[in-house]
């Protein structure tokens, strides 16, 4: 069984059920509680979280692993509850800002996506080294300035 959703990022969308994701406490800031991960390719570094529910929403994100080798995720108590997965099975995401310029690229280490089992939650990391705007080319960065 499919649901196929008209974006408006990218046309026709045939979703399988089992792809879907449940935010039973939905997304800081966004409305809607039900996503799909659509990737525009098979080895690209980003993905987008598209809304079922609202065809003009999509968010980009990224796994932090292939730009942040050392990222960890520190969970307080209160926050790990509702993640009854192994965390072996947790896949974790961060949503992007994505600019005009390699240097205006950010990622939000601070509010991950962990989805498994069909739910996802975006929680708060306790990490100290997790900052709501890493970028993700420091290169261009440091180059722009």
């Amino acid at each position: 069984m499919s649901i196929t959703i008209d974006s408006s990022r990218f046309g026709t969308l045939e979703i399988a059920s089992e792809d879907v994701i449940e935010f039973p406490t939905g997304l800081i800031g966004l409305g809607g509680t039900s996503y799909a991960l659509v990737a525009p390719s098979e080895d690209g570094a980003f993905c987008w979280l598209h809304s079922l529910e609202d065809a003009d929403l999509a968010l980009p994100v990224a796994n932090p692993w292939h730009f942040f080798s050392d990222y960890a995720v520190d969970l307080s108590d209160e926050a790990a509850k509702p993640i009854t997965a192994d965390p072996a099975d947790v896949a974790v995401w961060v949503t992007v800002r994505a600019g005009a310029e390699l240097s205006d690229f950010y990622a939000n280490l601070r509010a991950p996506i962990l989805v498994a089992e069909g739910k996802g939650h975006q929680i708060i990391n306790e990490a100290a080294d997790a900052p709501v705007r890493a970028p993700l080319f420091p290169a261009a960065v440091a180059a722009a300035a």
